[in-house]
């Protein structure tokens, strides 16, 4: 067996992120989510998750989103801080308060006319995804399914990217009950980019979220 290297020998060492790293981080990953967000509600698409569900009680009762995604989300931070910590907890609860802040704190900077529906879904979808990746990468979340696809991926190797877009994909058509087919098939284009987006830059092994 070949003697280790002095540089193989020493095993490198995990650079925790600061905390002025990770706040800088968390609040990128709201405006893009938020904007991703808005791109949805313009075109009137609909998404998965908690934001998917969150969308819909909006659409449905006249609640405004930010209002809507931290509702939706209390019991899944009570599954957070049973399976992930209360480091992770803390950090996506950060997350989810921000995002329903900058969702509606950025209603009147914000106007949009019109947009595609098609390019909606593609751009939404990839800035929420992009949203995300920071916020994994920085050991936090947006709550709902972010937190049972990282302990699944976390536990047993699953990729949350795939493992997300069937949980959003269900969500979708679910929501066929209340939204016109058509709408509902455009938005699996946003929740396909969304979870490939994650599925190819947060993989086991590389990027790991806690």
């Amino acid at each position: 067996m070949a003697a280790q290297t002095p540089q193989a020998a020493a095993a490198p060492q995990t650079l925790r992120h600061t905390r002025l790293e990770d706040t800088l981080a968390f609040l990128s990953a709201a405006i893009l989510a938020g904007l991703g967000i808005a791109f949805f509600e313009r075109a009137g698409l609909m998404t998965g998750g908690t934001a998917g569900l969150a969308l819909l009680l909006s659409y449905g009762t006249g609640l405004a989103f930010g209002a809507s995604f931290a509702l939706v989300n209390l019991p899944f931070l009570a599954l957070a801080l049973l399976r992930m910590g209360w480091r992770f907890t803390a950090k996506t609860a950060a997350a989810v308060a921000l995002l329903s802040v900058v969702t509606e704190v950025q209603r009147p900077l914000l106007v949009l006319e019109r947009i595609q529906p098609a390019y909606a879904a593609l751009a939404g979808g990839l800035l929420v995804g992009i949203g995300l990746l920071i916020l994994f990468r920085h050991r936090g979340s947006l709550g709902g399914f972010n937190v049972l696809v990282l302990f699944l991926q976390e536990r047993f190797g699953w990729r949350a990217g795939w493992v997300q877009l069937g949980l959003d994909a269900a969500i979708l058509l679910l929501s066929l009950t209340v939204v016109p087919p058509a709408i509902v098939a455009v938005s699996l284009v946003g929740a396909l980019v969304l979870n490939v987006t994650l599925a190819i830059n947060h993989r086991p092994g590389r990027y790991m979220a806690v």
